[in-house]
């Protein structure tokens, strides 16, 4: 099994330094492959450099014009180079099995609802999840919230939406996730 991570460029918090530290390592450990956006800087190469330490098969996914600027991490399992950002997010979405978002900035929420919205039109039916150290989501899972009460999204498909805080939680929801019908499928009306 593989699980896209989509995490931030940028360092943030000690605190969520540690947490994607720890998750790198415990993904590895369970022998889960991670594919990611394939960067040496940020909480993208803590969660890989952790999960490389511990054995685990790590896969980037970058696009050229970053590997030029000279992002891309050397030590991967594989790094693959690709043209651009959409086709860097329909491998990173062909190779996994799975989809969570660690804490990050404008690109990891971006990856995370392409995904979710992918899933809500039937194009994909693999897990989609939020780890959520220390209430980092919390605002975003409110908001969210407001869109079920007013109309706009559907109950199921925020149900559907796994809010985990570690590896062995996410691993226990891709298990037993069972994803809710497309929505415009012909039996949904």
């Amino acid at each position: 099994m593989r699980i896209a991570v989509f995490t931030g460029s940028a360092a943030g918090a000690a605190e969520h330094r540690e947490h994607a530290a720890t998750f790198g390592r415990e993904l590895a450990e369970a022998g889960v492959g991670i594919v990611y956006g394939g960067a040496h800087v940020g909480l993208m190469g803590v969660v890989a450099d952790a999960a490389l330490a511990a054995g685990g098969e790590v896969i980037g996914v970058m696009p050229q014009h970053l590997v030029d600027r000279e992002v891309a991490h050397d030590g991967l399992t594989r790094l693959e180079i690709v043209e651009d950002m959409h086709t860097r997010k329909a491998r990173m979405a062909e190779l996994a099995d799975g989809f969570v978002a660690l804490p990050g900035g404008i690109g990891t929420l971006e990856e995370l609802f392409e995904v979710f919205t992918w899933a809500q039109l039937g194009l994909h039916a693999k897990p989609t999840a939020l780890v959520d150290p220390h209430g980092f989501y919390r605002p975003l899972l409110t908001q969210l919230g407001d869109m079920v009460a007013h109309g706009y999204l559907g109950q199921d498909r925020l149900d559907a939406l796994g809010v985990v805080d570690a590896a062995a939680t996410l691993l226990a929801y891709v298990e037993e996730h069972q994803p809710p019908e497309a929505r415009w499928s012909r039996s949904r009306g």
